[in-house]
């Protein structure tokens, strides 16, 4: 038997060899039907969910505004946050951790129906629970608000959805097993633990006293931290280096930052309740928590910049959609962090608490972190599966500066009103209602940075339609994005 050639050998490991390209692009079909499903989902959540979020905005300066029992401000804030959180983030992460998986793993997906049928189940049962809290049908318990219910349907739904990540790494056909796989996997594994445990201790068989505000607190920060943020962490992780076509700046940093973020994250939540009727040694552990959580971030963060720095480095991230959107999530999740390491010190959390500070930083870390994070990785990941180009180049530049001046200026707003708010209330000189008189200009300034974050999301929702759309002309061939 012949010894192999030297070029054969060379085309293994050469991701643009013919039959490399070949095979990435037999994987882009297989992971067509149920990633196109999610993305259309969760942009027209987004969609939804950002009018709703414009809604209860305007209700706090013109509470006359759609005076309706189903549009309160308590039930259309709620509709917001749910269905941003719901229904966005999460179908657009089920979209992307199915494809970065897959890709990574070089293998193709199997039974694709099934994460479509759990997908179904899932935005059908988002309805119901939106409709539940129309009607006012809901806990009362942020981030749990929709029937108890809901719960298990979901979380049937998710093992649907989730589990083929899983099943993509046991078949990776890759020695390697990369950054991004392990941030992927961990949320796979942290999220029902998560959901079971808070359930269970709140809704099913409530817990006693505060042990339910502590379980709240830390399911609903741990939502965020230990699921969306990894997932977002990954992408950042796999579209920096590959789009600029050089490797991550240190391998080992990435190891380092992974496991501080899996140490310390889970503790921070309880910062919320400083100041409570919780124990003192749970409060300053969530407080050293949120601290440590400066390691991992600055890791990520010495990663992202040291890969980035060069003149031709940030000439490629302006002329590609993808670096410009990730670019612009990396950089928002390395001050978003700092500013949540921040907000637990006792001193700050004494100004900060209970006011539209706290506002700001969710919208920071929730928007101009991993939204536009999950917009970057869209961007490159449609392209591939439509095997066409985005139709619009100026439809892009709209929505990145709408979404981005929108972000930075309702992340500013909030933040400078809830500092001035916090020391208002402090101060104890000025009384309620001069304190929410005066807070009349900043709920415009408010509602305004929402619009442009909703036209934003409207014109990324248009166009990802448009893209989809069925056309007569003749696809371009099949390993053209197979990169």
């Amino acid at each position: 038997m012949s010894s192999p050639s030297v070029q054969n050998v060379l085309n293994r490991h050469n991701p643009l060899a013919e039959g490399n390209l070949s095979r990435v692009a037999q994987i882009d079909r297989s992971l067509r039907s149920p990633v196109v499903f999610f993305t259309v989902m969760s942009a027209l959540w987004l969609v939804i969910g950002s009018i709703f979020g414009v809604i209860s905005a305007i209700k706090l300066h013109v509470p006359e505004f759609l005076n309706t029992e189903a549009l309160t401000f308590g039930r259309s804030r709620t509709l917001h946050l749910n269905m941003v959180a719901y229904g966005w983030s999460f179908n657009a992460i089920f979209a992307v951790s199915i494809w970065l998986m897959h890709r990574l793993a070089r293998t193709e997906l199997r039974n694709g129906w099934v994460p479509i049928l759990g997908g179904i189940g899932w935005n059908l049962t988002l309805v119901y629970g939106m409709f539940a809290i129309a009607g006012g049908q809901m806990t009362g318990v942020e981030w749990l608000e929709m029937p108890r219910e809901v719960a298990p349907v979901l979380g049937v739904c998710f093992l649907l959805i989730g589990l083929w990540s899983v099943v993509a790494f046991s078949r990776r056909q890759t020695t390697h097993v990369y950054v991004s796989q392990w941030y992927i996997l961990a949320a796979m594994f942290w999220l029902p633990i998560l959901y079971l445990v808070a359930q269970m201790m709140i809704l099913w068989f409530p817990a006693r006293g505060t042990v339910q505000a502590i379980t709240n607190w830390w399911f609903g920060h741990n939502a965020i931290g230990l699921f969306l943020t990894p997932v977002g962490v990954a992408s950042m992780y796999y579209f920096i280096p590959k789009v600029l076509g050089r490797p991550i700046h240190s391998y080992y940093l990435s190891v380092v930052g992974f496991w501080t973020f899996a140490l310390f994250y889970n503790w921070a939540g309880i910062h919320h309740l400083l100041g409570g009727p919780v124990p003192v040694w749970l409060q300053s552990a969530g407080i050293v928590a949120s601290v440590m959580m400066v390691i991992p971030v600055l890791v990520t963060a010495i990663n992202f910049h040291y890969t980035t720095t060069s003149s031709q480095a940030w000439g490629a991230i302006w002329g590609s959609p993808t670096l410009r959107f990730t670019v612009f999530g990396a950089m928002n999740y390395t001050l978003s962090s700092f500013a949540g390491s921040l907000m637990a010190l006792r001193d700050v959390n004494a100004v900060t608490h209970f006011t539209n500070f706290t506002i700001g930083h969710a919208h920071h870390g929730m928007h101009a972190f991993l939204t536009m994070a999950l917009f970057g990785a869209f961007y490159f990941i449609l392209p591939r599966l439509a095997q066409r180009e985005w139709p619009s180049a100026a439809l892009i530049h709209l929505h990145f500066w709408l979404c981005a001046i929108g972000t930075i200026g309702y992340v500013v707003v909030m933040s400078i009103h809830g500092w001035m708010q916090g020391m208002q209330w402090n101060a104890a000189v000025m009384t309620p209602a001069q304190i929410a008189a005066a807070a009349e200009p900043w709920n415009y300034a408010r509602t305004i940075c929402g619009s442009l974050m909703t036209l934003g999301h409207i014109v990324f929702c248009a166009h990802v339609l448009w893209m989809l759309a069925p056309r007569a002309e003749k696809r371009q061939g099949p390993t053209l994005f197979a990169r």
